[in-house]
């Protein structure tokens, strides 16, 4: 170990003309987070990785939705159907998450075995789920959904997909340059000797001009090159092979400069973004999540509805209802009703008054959060705060 656990107020300024903007930490065989080095900034972090576009067949189609009107003989609809994601069922239960990425509808027949359904070609890029072993169950179907701008859609079912399940190589590691490293004794061990730690992974810290951890990132140590920085003195830039999985995408860059500036203040600064960005929003609010203090019960809590036009919206509406501007509360149906056994600040019984409620309701009429969709997204909110003791007034 290189001088015990690490604090991280120890390392978030240096007398130069430009911030710290990212420390490189790592945890050593005890368990303590260990000090590596900072940066000023960093390239390749945010990231859009497309996959290759593929042709598949959805067999045994009953389509519904956005699916069927891209089907429509009045010929009104693109066909162009955005992401659609593939649930693998067994008899009684999911077990595998595909998602077809910018799906678009190729071509379509009746199926042979049963007329009243349907064959559909598609073109996608294909992203799986490596959590799930991608073997296909016995007697199986699959179920559709649609990502629109307002949440996900039932998309109807089929029988199985021609070319999903198949062998597909693994895109090439995209680098991430460490530019302006100061580095510490143990990074500069990895410098010294590469090769030893080329399998091993490190944890990039994105700080606010605060100081404030904002965001965690899990990079792999395999050094690509190091030299003199171009922001000069014994500062060094550093190239790794491998900036790691699941970096934020490029539209979170605009998120990311708000948070920048400090932990956000005030109400509906999510508000300008669209789903996905509001998304990335409610990404920020998690790393914060275990700072937000012992649990409150009583009183009413006042929800501003005017901005709910979408999912992460209405999370993001809902956290700042509950704990205030850049408060955690959950990024989705599962992790709200988690919030709401208590833990993150706020717990029932209370009262929510929910202000332009009508809002949410026409925008996420028909948005769904259960795979039957027999409950409509708002209404399955309320319910779950209701059952949990929380009185709702809709205004």
């Amino acid at each position: 170990m290189y001088g015990g656990e690490m604090r991280v107020a120890d390392h978030v300024a240096w007398e130069r003309d430009f911030p710290v903007r990212y420390l490189l930490v790592r945890e050593d065989e005890d368990g303590e987070t260990e000090y590596w080095g900072r940066c000023a900034g960093v390239e390749g972090l945010f990231l859009d990785k497309v996959p290759p576009r593929e042709v598949l067949t959805l067999h045994g189609c009953t389509p519904t939705g956005a699916l069927r009107d891209a089907l429509s003989p009045a010929g009104e609809e693109t066909g162009l159907l955005g992401d659609v994601c593939v649930e693998v069922w067994d008899e009684q239960q999911p077990l595998q998450w595909w998602t077809l990425v910018d799906t678009a509808v190729l071509a379509c027949r009746p199926n042979r075995t049963d007329p009243a359904r349907v064959d559909v070609v598609v073109g996608a890029g294909v992203q799986e789920d490596h959590a799930w072993q991608h073997t296909l169950p016995a007697s199986a179907h699959c179920r559709l959904f649609v990502r629109t701008s307002v949440g996900v859609r039932p998309a109807g079912h089929c029988t199985r997909v021609d070319g999903l399940f198949r062998a597909r190589v693994a895109p090439p590691p995209t680098p991430l340059h460490l530019i302006g490293c100061e580095a510490a004794e143990p990074l500069l061990a990895v410098l010294r000797r590469p090769r030893k730690w080329a399998r091993n992974w490190a944890e990039l810290r994105a700080l606010d001009r605060h100081g404030r951890t904002m965001y965690r990132h899990h990079v792999y140590l395999g050094i690509e090159e190091a030299r003199p920085s171009v922001l000069g003195g014994t500062l060094v830039d550093i190239t790794l092979t491998d900036g790691g999985d699941d970096r934020p995408p490029l539209l979170a860059r605009p998120v990311w400069e708000t948070w920048r500036r400090g932990v956000p203040t005030t109400r509906n600064q999510w508000a300008p973004y669209c789903e996905h960005g509001r998304a990335e929003w409610l990404d920020l609010t998690a790393t914060g999540m275990s700072g937000q203090g012992p649990d409150r019960s009583g009183g009413s809590y006042w929800l501003d509805g005017r901005f709910v036009t979408d999912v992460p919206g209405l999370h993001c509406a809902m956290a700042e209802a509950l704990v205030g501007p850049g408060g955690y509360f959950g990024r989705e149906r599962n992790a709200f009703e988690d919030c709401l056994n208590g833990g993150f600040g706020v717990a029932p019984p209370f009262t929510l008054i929910w202000h332009d409620a009508e809002v949410a309701r026409r925008a996420l009429a028909g948005t769904v959060s259960d795979p039957d969709g027999k409950l409509g997204y708002v209404e399955d909110i309320v319910r779950l705060l209701e059952r949990r003791g929380v009185t709702v007034v809709l205004q």
